[in-house]
């Protein structure tokens, strides 16, 4: 089993960054690919970027030379940094990893753009 637990969400002026991590624990190794999503009031959950076991990495174009997706195989965390953010990105973020025995998807972290 994979145990996902999100930080780093909060709130944020128009045109600043935060970053978001994603710890994961138990069978990792399993894991083919890591996604992040997020889903704002009244919209579906949307996907943001995915970070293949192979390296390859797509985002989505609403947030592309913005965001960066990063992993710390030390500390088996993803990240996803968030510049440049506007209001629009305002929703709840979600970490998510593919697995051979199933999807695993994190609490997610409320991500606030605003002045």
């Amino acid at each position: 089993q994979v145990h996902l637990v999100e930080s780093g969400g909060g709130l944020v002026q128009p045109g600043g960054s935060l970053r978001l991590s994603c710890a994961a624990s138990g069978s990792i190794f399993s894991i083919n690919a890591m996604r992040w999503h997020r889903q704002a009031p009244g919209k579906q959950r949307e996907l943001v970027a995915v970070m293949a076991s192979d390296g390859s990495i797509y985002y989505v174009d609403s947030v592309k030379g913005r965001f960066i997706i990063s992993r710390d195989n030390a500390k088996n965390t993803w990240y996803l940094q968030m510049n440049s953010l506007k209001p629009e990105d305002t929703a709840v973020y979600y970490c998510n990893v593919l697995r051979p025995e199933g999807s695993v998807w994190g609490q997610g972290t409320q991500v606030t753009v605003s002045s």
